[in-house]
């Protein structure tokens, strides 16, 4: 879905260079559960020399012969958990979409164009990119999806983008948004949710464990400044809640491979509670601006069944900002401050 009709025979509108355009960008998903489809992602995700730092040679070997004949029916079953069956999608697209959609809404008709796109998989920034230029657009804020900067993440969408722009002979103006970690409305809006998901419980959890995507340590040492940004987050959060180090602590997961990555592993930390008799936790992902694999699966499937399995009582999820309204005042906060230089 776009937001943007593009001219049956291509031509620019008349009014091309009078509109601004803003587009959001996720990290993508597969199109289906299928074998295929998630093969197709994984092998554009998983070729990005960002994300796999490694000799490339030696890198694209393995992942020929061996990840990409392997991994994809594991993560089509772990997508099949938490699928959209209503949309025939992944919660990500749903969410992502939506938080387009209700920007737009929030902005009205006399604000900025906004589309959204993926990073790997479909829509791609380059064909979004390319509409909002059809669209009249000679300016286009771009918005990646990430609370916090890592080169993996948020690099990699610049790099989409300046691509892009290099097959375009009549480039936009381009303006990227800087990572927002400690943004106080993002901040106000998960101390809000962790609240809200407090109060329904009948007994309170006993540690709130705070999980960010994992990035391997040798990334770290060559200079990506992920930590620093995780560690502003948290600090943030547990001033707003009033907790501390202790009650609520900072875990890295998703990791794989057999190189060392920024510890404490969640999953780890998380199974080691029940023998301290820390039975009741919650669980909040605070480097995802919206629910995916890693939150939806990874947290909510694979490490609830890890807590129990080890002796844990209650594990509360505490879900992402989605397309709440505290998610769209950020965005729209956001959109509006990155623009004002443009008005």
């Amino acid at each position: 879905m776009s937001f943007i009709n593009p001219p049956a025979d291509g031509a620019l509108p008349a009014a091309y260079g009078t509109r601004t355009g803003v587009l959001l960008v996720n990290l993508g998903t597969p199109d289906s559960t299928g074998f295929c489809d998630v093969r197709r992602y994984l092998k554009e995700f998983l070729s990005d020399r960002r994300v796999i730092e490694l000799c490339p040679f030696l890198w694209q070997t393995l992942l020929q012969a061996i990840i990409l004949n392997t991994r994809p029916q594991k993560s089509g079953a772990n997508y099949r958990r938490i699928w959209n069956e209503a949309l025939n999608e992944s919660p990500l697209r749903t969410y992502t979409r939506a938080q387009a959609e209700k920007l737009r809404a929030a902005v009205g008709e006399g604000g900025p164009v906004i589309d959204w796109a993926m990073r790997y998989g479909k829509p791609s920034v380059k064909e979004r990119m390319l509409a909002l230029q059809e669209a009249g657009c000679d300016r286009i804020l771009l918005l990646p999806l990430y609370p916090q900067y890592s080169a993996p993440t948020t690099a990699t969408v610049n790099d989409a983008a300046f691509r892009a722009l290099l097959k375009m002979r009549r480039q936009p103006v381009l303006r990227i948004v800087p990572p927002f970690p400690d943004h106080p409305r993002y901040i106000a809006g998960l101390a809000q949710s962790v609240r809200d998901a407090l109060a329904a419980l009948p007994e309170p959890p006993q540690r709130i464990v705070v999980s960010f995507h994992g990035l391997p340590l040798r990334y770290v040492r060559k200079g990506d400044p992920y930590v620093a940004e995780c560690e502003r987050t948290i600090a943030a959060l547990r001033a707003a809640l009033g907790y501390d180090a202790e009650t609520m602590p900072l875990t890295f997961q998703s990791r794989f491979g057999r190189e060392p990555w920024l510890e404490p592993y969640t999953d780890e930390f998380v199974t080691a509670l029940p023998a301290q008799g820390i039975t009741r936790i919650a669980v909040i992902t605070p480097g995802f601006l919206a629910d995916c694999i890693e939150t939806l699966d990874e947290i909510g499937n694979e490490l609830r069944e890890e807590f129990e399995h080890a002796g844990g009582q209650e594990m509360t999820v505490i879900p992402c900002l989605n397309d709440s309204p505290a998610a769209i005042a950020l965005l729209q906060e956001i959109v509006e401050t990155e623009l004002s230089g443009w008005r």
